[in-house]
């Protein structure tokens, strides 16, 4: 392996070939360094399952993503549901107490695929919204793609997700909007339809939009729910009525401090 990788380093990237000796030295010092953090995961989990300790699993994207439940073909090539998580994590049959779904006051996607909130609005409002909240990939620095709240596509990832818990990030971003639109349901022929399925048909439908007051302050100076303006509550309230969840945390914020609670916690 070393002779085609030495290849590949010297006609591809013009560097210098590795040695056989120099390559084993570095692979010992890595494992002295890391050595100490290895273990079986899953036996260090269910330890402390059995001793009665907390648990957090934490998920990478989201339930669109999800190789059975996602928008297939643009989907990852894993499970991406909480019910996963456990399996995951390497302690299978293990249920979980809660699930927190984490939803943004508004919707991006990254990559291809339906993306029904997509165009809503105009592109002047959709770049505002971008850049009030720096939706650009972290790697490639790509513009998301950027719509309104979608509660139809909500509901669809909460019912996957089975949360019983939300969290609702990203609302300091809505600041500075007189108006904030918010997706109630898809069209097409006429006809209005508010559940998700069937996804082989989303590129055919466009956004049924509702037109909610904007609080135009500065929300992120807010530590309880209770600083909230009247409207940004009246969004919160909207939306949970939409989903027919309630919604227990809210971040006004990046910053750890710029997170509040609504209802009981865990």
């Amino acid at each position: 392996m070393l002779v085609a990788k030495n290849l590949e380093l010297a006609g591809c990237y013009h560097q210098e070939p590795m040695s056989y000796p120099a390559l084993l030295t570095w692979c010992e010092e890595q494992a002295e360094l890391f050595g100490p953090y290895i273990a079986d995961t899953g036996e260090y989990l269910e330890q402390a399952v059995s001793e009665g300790k907390k648990v957090v699993l934490e998920a990478q994207l989201g339930a669109m993503r999800d190789i059975d439940y996602g928008i297939f073909p643009y989907t990852s090539s894993s499970s991406t549901i909480s019910a996963y998580g456990p399996i995951g994590a390497g302690i299978p049959g293990k249920s979980l107490d809660h699930v927190i779904g984490v939803l943004k006051a508004y919707s991006t996607c990254v990559g291809a695929g339906p993306f029904v909130a997509e165009h809503a609005m105009s592109d002047d409002w959709e770049e505002a919204l971008r850049k009030a909240g720096g939706e650009y990939g972290a790697a490639t620095g790509r513009p998301r793609r950027i719509g309104p709240f979608d509660a139809v596509a909500s509901r669809y990832g909460l019912k996957c997700q089975n949360a019983d818990k939300i969290a609702l990030t990203k609302m300091d971003v809505l600041s500075s909007m007189k108006e904030i639109p918010v997706i109630t349901g898809y069209k097409r022929d006429g006809v209005i339809v508010t559940d998700f399925d069937p996804m082989d048909e989303l590129d055919s439908y466009t956004s049924v939009v509702e037109m909610l007051p904007g609080w135009k302050c500065d929300i992120s100076g807010c530590r309880t729910y209770e600083e909230l303006p009247e409207n940004a509550k009246a969004y919160i309230r909207i939306l949970e009525q939409l989903l027919n969840h309630e919604i227990q945390f809210i971040s006004v914020g990046a910053r750890r401090d710029q997170f509040l609670t609504k209802g009981a916690w865990l």
